[in-house]
């Protein structure tokens, strides 16, 4: 599998324009036909903006990195869902052991809250932020979010890659790139 395989199947299957397609694959000319592990496939779908990635590396904090994260996420998604007021809800205790918090935002100005474990203040819960995104889908869209899977490698750490299509764009996406969807 290929960065430009990718572009063009995600062009044939509507999930981005061939002026979109064009532009990603000449900023990605010096790759464009190399191979790719699974990973990378799954990961390429971000670069074609169609998918969003939760890091598994630190990132600066997560008092920042959530509101930055459901707020590309509902770019993607084409702004029909408004998300403000992104905050951590600490919970009693340290970071040591866990913290039992609060992922808490509004969405078109209703609160929405997603129960996340903290183990220090610069790593996303992963299933949190995952949850938390698939709340950037407008209700009256046919696309929804999805953790793409894929084939690991043990001891390696990944990132989540969260998808934005339709049951067909994904049945496309399992079929030609041999991605699953949890």
């Amino acid at each position: 599998m290929t960065y430009r395989r990718v572009g063009a199947l995600l062009h044939e299957t509507g999930m981005v324009s061939e002026e979109k397609m064009r532009g990603v694959l000449e900023d990605a000319a010096a790759y464009a036909d190399d191979e790719l592990t699974p990973y990378a496939t799954a990961a390429a779908l971000e670069g074609f903006g169609v998918a969003v990635s939760v890091h598994a590396d630190d990132i600066d904090s997560i008092h920042e990195g959530y509101a930055s994260l459901l707020a590309g996420a509902a770019e993607i998604a084409g702004g029909g869902v408004t998300v403000t007021g992104v905050r951590i809800v600490e919970g009693e205790g340290g970071l040591e052991g866990g913290r039992s918090d609060l992922l808490a935002f509004e969405r078109n100005g209703k609160p929405v809250s997603v129960p996340a474990e903290h183990f220090a203040e610069d790593y996303y819960d992963h299933e949190a932020a995952c949850r938390a995104i698939a709340e950037t889908a407008p209700d009256d869209d046919p696309r929804s979010w999805h953790n793409v899977g894929f084939p690991r490698e043990p001891g390696i750490g990944y990132d989540s890659i969260m998808v934005l299509a339709t049951p067909e764009q994904r049945g496309a996406l399992r079929r030609h790139l041999g991605l699953t969807f949890g």
